[in-house]
């Protein structure tokens, strides 16, 4: 039996919702601000998929691992895009620098300069949170 006009039937909903929130996840790490949207959208579609596959009797596995996979995009995309927004300043200063650097000395000049700018402005606990995150 063919789903009605204007319903999408559940199992597909179910997989947009674990696609995007895929992307959601991939897009946090390109463009954070863009992620956030997106991880937004994949949880909206989770969320309105869980029902229908409930609805159906259909597994709900795929949806929640979706939901559960753009909460965490959703969480590391607004810590991203908040970090961006606190070091604007620093950044731009960066990319000057970088616009300006002909070699690749004066390049890893432009990195330090940035590292010292952003070490401080940032309090000592993100700091050693994110030198114990580096390999």
């Amino acid at each position: 039996m063919k789903a009605p006009a204007g319903q999408q039937p559940a199992e597909s909903a179910g997989r947009r919702a674990i696609w995007l929130s895929i992307a959601a996840l991939a897009m946090t790490f390109m463009l954070p601000l863009a992620g956030l949207v997106m991880a937004l959208f994949a949880l909206m579609a989770g969320i309105k998929a869980l029902p229908l596959l409930k609805g159906e009797g259909k597994p709900t596995g795929v949806v929640v691992g979706g939901i559960t996979v753009s909460a965490i995009a959703l969480a590391l995309s607004t810590m991203a895009s908040g970090m961006q927004l606190y070091l604007m300043d620093e950044y731009s200063a960066y990319q000057e620098c970088m616009k300006g650097a002909g070699t690749v000395s004066s390049q890893g000049e432009c990195f330090t300069q940035f590292r010292e700018a952003a070490q401080r402005k940032l309090p000592a606990d993100v700091l050693e949170l994110l030198g114990a995150m580096q390999p």
